[in-house]
């Protein structure tokens, strides 16, 4: 798709509207000290106005380019003091392969039995990650795409909107000297050299490269890898400007919230109250799994519930950044995550299938049936 065909199937009307409405919602969040203040204004505000029939939209270009910034952020984090805490965190990446199982399988269980969907959607809309290739999987082995979809989409929202403040009740979460200004975000834009800018601009690269080697949310994870890897080189210690971060920000957060578009609102209710159970499942999962990682390795509670958490590598990591919980931690755990996902999950349901067609039947059973 050339840029002139993106240009052409264009919104502008939509996109103005997007965004004039997120960056409000995303100020008044800011004004009001709210963690995570632009995203979650631009979430809110665009999506109800985009359940009332306002048309929204955020161009697909757009999004990408401030999730390529995010990343840059993000790798920005790994300086090369970190290298010395890796080993530390090997219990926590591998106790992720039990996190996945425990959470799917509660997330299916709940799906049919309480929900009632049919074996193959709840089976994708149940997987802690991996958006796109659960939604693109399930809907080519015959799940109700727009369902999965539309779960996932929810129950990011339902994380990013309960997290940050969940985390004020957490021990060892301490606020206090927390900088609300922009600065908070980031450096300002004039404090950044034009050699930094020079460098943080060309680890882009890194998304095209990833896409084509087919890395798993690749317009993140190949920028990201990029300035990490300029950032423990010690080439430069420079962080994007957080006038960007928040303009990032309010641009992811009213891309989801136009996700909602042209979907009956009685449909959309129907499936908020199933992601919220779901959530709930899984946040409890993850509660669970952190505190135990927590007591055996002695790693901070708060950066584990983040790694643990089963919303969007981009969205979490932005909370991360947002409550100062140590993003690198974060980020590695999700792209851990999502890689284990994308591979195994695929594969276990066509195993899960070819058990079932033994036994006589033409799609999975549903748990404990």
């Amino acid at each position: 798709m050339t840029l002139r065909t993106l240009w052409r199937d264009a919104d502008p009307g939509g996109f103005a509207a997007a965004i004039l409405l997120g960056t409000a919602g995303g100020y008044l969040c800011f004004r009001l000290h709210v963690p995570l203040a632009f995203m979650i204004g631009a979430m809110l505000t665009t999506t109800v106005a985009t359940m009332a029939g306002l048309r929204t939209s955020v161009p697909p270009l757009l999004r990408n380019g401030m999730v390529m910034v995010l990343g840059i952020m993000l790798g920005s984090a790994f300086s090369p003091a970190l290298l010395g805490h890796l080993r530390e965190w090997t219990v926590s990446l591998t106790g992720l392969l039990a996190y996945i199982v425990v959470a799917a399988g509660v997330g299916i269980l709940y799906l049919q039995k309480v929900a009632r969907y049919d074996p193959v959607t709840a089976y994708f809309t149940a997987m802690p990650g991996g958006f796109n290739e659960m939604v693109m999987m399930g809907g080519s082995l015959g799940g109700d795409d727009r369902t999965i979809a539309l779960g996932h989409s929810l129950r990011i929202m339902l994380v990013v909107m309960t997290l940050p403040f969940a985390f004020q009740a957490l021990p060892g979460y301490d606020p206090a000297g927390r900088d609300w200004s922009l600065r908070g975000l980031g450096p300002d834009v004039l404090d950044v050299a034009w050699r930094d800018y020079a460098l943080m601009a060309l680890c882009c690269v890194g998304a095209p490269v990833a896409l084509r080697l087919r890395v798993p949310a690749g317009i993140l994870v190949g920028p990201m890898l990029l300035s990490a890897l300029i950032h423990l080189l010690g080439l430069t210690a420079a962080k994007p400007p957080g006038l960007l971060v928040a303009v990032a920000q309010v641009v992811i957060g009213s891309a989801i919230g136009a996700r909602f578009a042209n979907i009956p609102i009685t449909r959309v209710a129907h499936i908020a109250l199933v992601a919220a159970g779901l959530t709930l499942a899984l946040l409890a999962v993850t509660v669970a799994m952190a505190l135990g990682v927590h007591l055996l390795t002695g790693l901070s509670l708060p950066a584990l519930i983040l790694a643990y958490a089963p919303g969007g590598l981009a969205e979490m990591s932005l909370v991360a950044l947002s409550l100062h919980v140590d993003a690198a931690f974060v980020a590695t755990h999700h792209i851990v995550r999502i890689v284990l996902i994308v591979l195994f999950a695929p594969a276990a349901y066509h195993l899960w299938r070819r058990w079932a067609q033994r036994r006589g039947r033409t799609t999975p059973p549903d748990i404990g049936g």
